[in-house]
């Protein structure tokens, strides 16, 4: 299956600002859930692609502010943004494709496109080996909602200029 990035709305059929019951749908849909989970919500889908949702807090609480899908270990289920396998590449070749439609910032072993709320993850770099695969490729990728990782500082310009704290 293949699950499209759009962000900032979500990933597939996992949508930012889902009730708690709405995302327990849509992922019991996708795979499996845990009997009893606790925190967020995940599943594990049978090629090893994990998607998760994240809960906000505050004006958004009990809503959903983040949804993060984990690299899977064997064919069957692709996450691609742009027409970009984002787990299928190495990483630097995913920054470079994707550099026209995103401003991409460097941030420790992964990058971010602030104007996207989009994160792209790996536990360290191994950019020139490939036999390394969780520093050679993207092992995760983070949809939020606007506002997701702003400082209390820029949540409260953003509440001074009307601008709703996400969704």
């Amino acid at each position: 299956m293949e699950f499209v990035l759009d962000p900032p709305y979500g990933i597939g059929p996992l949508r930012l600002g889902l009730t708690a019951d709405e995302a327990r749908t849509a992922l019991a849909f996708l795979g499996p859930l845990p009997a009893n989970p606790t925190g967020g919500l995940m599943i594990h889908r049978p090629s090893g692609l994990s998607l998760g949702v994240g809960f906000g807090a505050g004006p958004t609480s009990g809503r959903v502010n983040a949804i993060e899908a984990g690299r899977p270990d064997s064919p069957g289920d692709t996450v691609t943004f742009r027409n970009v396998n984002l787990f299928e590449l190495p990483a630097l070749t995913v920054v470079e494709r994707l550099s026209e439609h995103a401003r991409w910032t460097p941030d420790d072993d992964g990058f971010v496109a602030n104007d996207l709320f989009l994160a792209l993850w790996r536990p360290f770099a191994a950019d020139d080996d490939p036999d390394e695969e969780e520093g050679y490729y993207f092992q995760s990728v983070l949809v939020a909602r606007p506002g997701y990782n702003d400082t209390p500082a820029e949540a409260a310009a953003r509440a001074a200029a009307g601008q709703p704290p996400g969704y």
